[in-house]
């Protein structure tokens, strides 16, 4: 048994639906189990439902979910025949999705943001699902389709789920491990699940990966595949990297570092079920699906090409002891305290004797918050619109050519790793 994982690019339009189609067809008489997440930019739409629901803009809000009801059936219009056996189905069903969202924005916000964001943000998921499921029905691509609000158990920290391991591998065991008995295909929605009470939950960044992974760990899969619209892994972003390249193996610690520094690769959380059980990953192009794309594993790779991550928009904030005595272990504590009381990553930091450099995202709002706070214990200087660059398995000649046209404000290295920030003054 395989689990393949289709993201929103590769279900954004007819055609690439029917795309998802030519592709299953390949694998006929295989049994896969397949995660589907929400259209194109489906869940940015719904975001903004919404912020207009827990703004108390209720008639925008409807408005803004009546637009993504339309696009919804609009595709599964041009999708589905009249005659279409299980058509009077598909459409019962999206109409009990779509009833559950309008139901939901009649009445007054009185709960969190985070639980209200889980209860929309999750039907693009339901939707998707449903009408990948019909339409491959209509083709004779027979599958199962399962909610997986009914399997995965999480708690009830919305946003950010954790998922109830035990509870989960039951729920895997006893609904859908028998669908496989019906049809080799089952298909499910990634990013979602629910806490005891039934009541949707999302499983944070790059959920539908990680979900993906779960049912592979829980089912033993042979494989996991991550369609995308991209040949595979990079060594760096070929938009911001003319000379990218594309890398046949990688191994789980290679990706999770790759991630840790910035690289819009696998998150890391996706990658510890499927090490567990060594369970290789594919990341494949969905344009190109005979293509052999990028295969993650626990083996050793010896010789990799240099990794570059690019990281723009980093501030730089300068922490600098008031009266020139050195900075203890205790002060360092108190800033990173500050740092957690915030939520705000560290990307680099640097002690010397009197002063502490600590690099991050630009979060204006958290940026001022933190100066402001540190101000107590320390003169603090910020410089904006800095570039964090990061070399795996860097030379010297790589890192000349990289940091020619850029002025280099702090430098730290490893054997294995260097980290630069960059300013374009000279």
């Amino acid at each position: 048994m395989k689990v393949f994982k289709f993201g929103g690019a590769s279900v954004s339009t007819v055609d690439r639906i029917k795309n998802v189609g030519s592709i299953l067809k390949k694998y006929e008489g295989e049994q896969l189990l397949i995660i589907v997440s929400a259209m194109g930019k489906t869940t940015n739409a719904l975001e903004k439902v919404v912020d207009a629901f827990h703004a108390n803009q209720k008639e925008e809000a409807l408005r803004l979910f009546k637009n993504i009801k339309e696009q919804h059936l609009l595709i599964y219009s041009a999708l589905l025949t009249e005659d279409t056996g299980s058509q009077f189905t598909i459409e019962h069903s999206l109409s009990d999705f779509f009833t559950e969202i309008e139901w939901l924005l009649h009445d007054k916000p009185v709960r969190s943001y985070d639980y209200y964001y889980d209860q929309v943000v999750c039907i693009g998921e339901m939707l998707s699902s449903s009408i990948l499921s019909t339409y491959l029905n209509s083709i004779n691509i027979k599958n199962s389709w399962v909610d997986v609000r009914d399997v995965i158990r999480t708690d009830n920290n919305f946003r950010d789920a954790k998922i109830d391991w035990e509870v989960t591998a039951r729920k895997t065991e006893e609904i859908i491990r028998p669908l496989f008995i019906e049809n080799n295909l089952v298909l499910s929605q990634g990013f979602i699940g629910a806490t005891d009470e039934n009541e949707s939950t999302t499983l944070g960044r790059e959920g539908s990966d990680y979900t993906a992974a779960v049912f592979a760990n829980l089912l033993s899969a042979e494989n996991l595949s991550i369609w995308k619209d991209v040949h595979g892994v990079m060594n760096a972003d070929p938009k911001l990297y003319p000379g990218a390249q594309w890398i046949k193996e990688l191994n789980y610690k290679e990706v999770i570092e790759m991630a840790y520094y910035g690289a819009q690769v696998i998150h890391p959380k996706t990658i510890k079920p499927l090490q567990n059980k060594s369970i290789p990953l594919y990341v494949r192009s969905f344009l190109n699906p005979d293509e052999e794309g990028t295969c993650i594993h626990n083996k050793n790779i010896p010789y990799l090409p240099p990794i570059i991550v690019y990281k723009h928009n980093q501030v730089m904030v300068q922490l600098t002891s008031k009266d020139f005595s050195f900075v203890s272990e205790g002060l360092t504590a108190e800033v990173y305290k500050i740092f957690e009381s915030l939520k705000f990553g560290l990307n680099l930091t640097q002690n010397a004797a009197i002063s502490l450099l600590c690099v991050v995202d630009s979060h204006p709002e958290k940026v001022e918050a933190f100066a402001l706070k540190a101000s107590e214990a320390f003169d603090v200087s910020v410089t904006k619109d800095l570039l964090l660059l990061t070399v795996r398995h860097y030379s010297k000649e790589v890192v000349e050519r990289l940091t020619a046209d850029y002025k280099v404000l702090l430098q730290q290295q490893t054997p294995e790793t260097i980290q630069i920030v960059l300013s374009t003054n000279s």
